[in-house]
Order: C-alpha cells, then sequence, then structure tokens
C-alpha cells in the first residue's frame, strides 16, 4: 500500500452569517478555493483524478452534486468527475479520507479533497424542513424511532449532555470560549493565517467590490464578563451562543497524491497521512465521538497521545473539546492553538478540509512533527486523523 501525500492545502477566510460572502454562490466559492490551490501546487488539471468535496444542507444552491458543479466552475473544467460526501460535520474531513484511501490502493494518484458551505444562502437543517414542508417526511423512520422513543436528536441536547457527563462548569466553557478568540486574535496579529487564506473578491450590499481575506467571526475585544452574560440556551444548562461554534461561510480545499505521483510530478509534499479512522457513538449524546476516534486512530499509527505536537478538535460547542481533553488526559496547550470555530465559525461542510488547512501550516509554523484532527458528527459518528510533517516524500 502506498502513501498518501498533502501536497497543498488552502481556504478562504471564514464569512459570518450576512456577512462578506453571503452574496458568493457557493459553487463559485468552492471553485475560487480549487483554483488557488491547484495554482498553489503547481500541477497540470490533466493530472487530477477526482474533486471529493464534504457539504452538509445538500439543497437548493448546494443540491445536484456540488462537487461536480464545482469542477465545472473552477479551472478543474469538465474532465474531472467530482462528488459530493455528507458525513455532517465532519464532511470535509471524510473527503480527506475518501481521497487519502484511493491514493494508498492505488486506483488513483492525485485528489482534491474539501469542502464547501453557504451557511447564510442555505441555513443549516434546510434540507431536512425544506423536505418536511413538501411532504416529504423526516429523515427517521419507524425503527429508530421505537429504538429511541422521545429523542429528538439535537446536538444543542447533546452538548448539554457532554457538558453534565464530564462536570464541565459554566466558568471552564466560557473561559475556553473567551480563550479561542484571544488565540485567533493572535494568529491574526501574528500573520498565522496569511498563508493559508486565499483572498477573495465580494461584491458588498452597496453593489461595490472588496478583497475578502480575513475571518470576520473573531471578536478582537472579547471579554470574559461579555461572554459570561450570555443566557443559557436550554433552561438551567451551560451552553449558550458564545460557547458554541459560530454560522459561517466558507471552504478549503486539500491536494492529495502518492508518493509515486509527487515524485513523477514534481509536486512537494507538505504532509503525510499516518492514520485515519471513523467511528460510531451514542447519537443521543451524539458529539463524543472524537474521543473514541482519537483512541482508535492513536493504535493504528501506534502512537500515545503524548506523541502528538497538535490537536485540532472542532469547537461545534465548547463541551466537545473539553470532554475530549478531560476523557483522555489532552493537553490544552496543544489543543486548538490559534483559536476553533467559537471565533473562526463552522462552515459544516467545509470544517474538515479548514481545520487540517490550519494544522497543516502551523505543524511547520512552529517545526512541529505529528498532528492530530478530530470533529464531531451529527448521527454521533466521527472522524480522527493523525499526520506528519514533512518537506520530501520518504
Amino acid at each position: 500500500m502506498t502513501d498518501a501525500y498533502i501536497v497543498a492545502t488552502v481556504r478562504s477566510a471564514g464569512g459570518k452569517k450576512n456577512g462578506r460572502l453571503s452574496r458568493m454562490h457557493p459553487i463559485d466559492l468552492g471553485a475560487a478555493v480549487v483554483d488557488a490551490l491547484v495554482e498553489r501546487a503547481g500541477i497540470e488539471v490533466n493530472e487530477i483524478d477526482d474533486l471529493i468535496f464534504g457539504c452538509v444542507s445538500q439543497v437548493g444552491a448546494q443540491s445536484s452534486n456540488v462537487a461536480r458543479q464545482i469542477c465545472l466552475a473552477s479551472v478543474l473544467g469538465e474532465q474531472v468527475p467530482g462528488t459530493s460526501v455528507d458525513r455532517q460535520c465532519g464532511s470535509g474531513q471524510q473527503a480527506i479520507h475518501f481521497a487519502a484511501q484511493a491514493v494508498m490502493s492505488g486506483t488513483q494518484d492525485v485528489v482534491i479533497a474539501g469542502g464547501v458551505e453557504s451557511m447564510s444562502q442555505v441555513p443549516i437543517g434546510s434540507n431536512i424542513i425544506d423536505g418536511h414542508k413538501a411532504g416529504h417526511g423526516l429523515p427517521y423512520g419507524k425503527n429508530i424511532t421505537e429504538r429511541y422513543p422521545g429523542v429528538r436528536f439535537s446536538q444543542f441536547d447533546g452538548a448539554e449532555m457532554l457538558a453534565k457527563k464530564y462536570e464541565l462548569t459554566s466558568e471552564e466553557l466560557n473561559q475556553f470560549a473567551l480563550d479561542s478568540h484571544l488565540k485567533a486574535k493572535t494568529a491574526v496579529e501574528e500573520g498565522r493565517f496569511d498563508q493559508e487564506i486565499v483572498p477573495i473578491e465580494v461584491e458588498l450590499e452597496d453593489g461595490s467590490l472588496a478583497i475578502h481575506d480575513a475571518d470576520e467571526g473573531i471578536r478582537m475585544d472579547a471579554t470574559l464578563g461579555a461572554i459570561s452574560g450570555l443566557q443559557p440556551l436550554a433552561e438551567g444548562g451551560v451552553i449558550t451562543a458564545a460557547n458554541a461554534s459560530q454560522i459561517c461561510d466558507g471552504s478549503s480545499a486539500v491536494l492529495i497524491a502518492s508518493g509515486e505521483a509527487c515524485k513523477r510530478l514534481g509536486l512537494k509534499p507538505v504532509a503525510k497521512i499516518v492514520a485515519m479512522s471513523v467511528v460510531g457513538t451514542d447519537p443521543v449524546i451524539m458529539l463524543e465521538g472524537p474521543i473514541k476516534a482519537t483512541a482508535v486512530v492513536l493504535e493504528k499509527a501506534g502512537l500515545t497521545l503524548s506523541d502528538i505536537d497538535l490537536v485540532e478538535v472542532n469547537e461545534a460547542f465548547g463541551s466537545v473539546p473539553l470532554a475530549w481533553a478531560k476523557a483522555l488526559g489532552g493537553d490544552l496547550d496543544k489543543l486548538n492553538v490559534n483559536g476553533g470555530a467559537q471565533a473562526l465559525g463552522h462552515p459544516l461542510g467545509g470544517t474538515g478540509a479548514k481545520l487540517m488547512t490550519t494544522l497543516v501550516n502551523e505543524l511547520h509554523r512552529s517545526d512541529k512533527r505529528y498532528g492530530l484532527l478530530a470533529i464531531c458528527e451529527g448521527g454521533g459518528t466521527a472522524n480522527g486523523t493523525i499526520i506528519e510533517r514533512v518537506n520530501e516524500v520518504g
């Protein structure tokens, strides 16, 4: 089995709900990111075997195989096929896994993986809500409702359950939320995101054009008092809008190639895929999966958590990475070091590739070796990925 290498990574800056990216069609947004990736990798389009893109709300502007539409809207054109993936919030990460698996199996040599989500144009849950309103039912049949009677499968409920199970206090969650903004602020001030963000021309509300190249969600003046002052989403709960991820428009992409393809095409890898996992866990608490996914992927890699230098656990809610750290004894100093989704946003299907982009760049910036990415997902699943920083095939 051949190795799979990450050759290049890019992402858009996150756009707030109804912000700078909200008027850009998600297909055009994905195409802009893909075009930048191809240019950065320095590869000819005829060498690319496929595009695999994550997208959660596959309805309306994001329907009809959004990945194929992105091919047609980008430099990839007609010859690259394109397919879309929905593993909920881990869709972009699963796209990376599928691309790596194709390369490792030898069936393909070069694959682009990534994701896109315009949550302003296609709000979360649109594919369920719109279908239900049209009389097409809900995505739960008789067997599921009998197995889980009275359960509404809510991520908000799951976040509260997770906080309760791991005895997380409002004070811990609010401090973690503040830290997310402070770390993101530092990352911006030190230019840590400059290398990974693709500047994109956007049309503003007044019709003028501007360059979008900075994450809009970061609260540069965030304070613990302001965060702590928000009311919980549920009576008696600890989850608030401040310690949950931000609605976000965004796209990101990663080019993955075999070692042979890197040598043949003169591509310069930046990381190697060391191990991958995907697990199923309790769909009611729903968000606990990163804990199991991490344990499985570490075992596959023959590593321990202490071997990992940097960790990205998606901040869908602050209770997710904090529960992960408590369960596994994770070092908070290695976790989401440039901030997370509470500050930078969570563009659903695009998040996996977005976090991988940040992880790869931070490994190189800080001269570290191993990175781990884990994301919780609706339905109680989770992906885990371990990468190793490299400068050449070997």
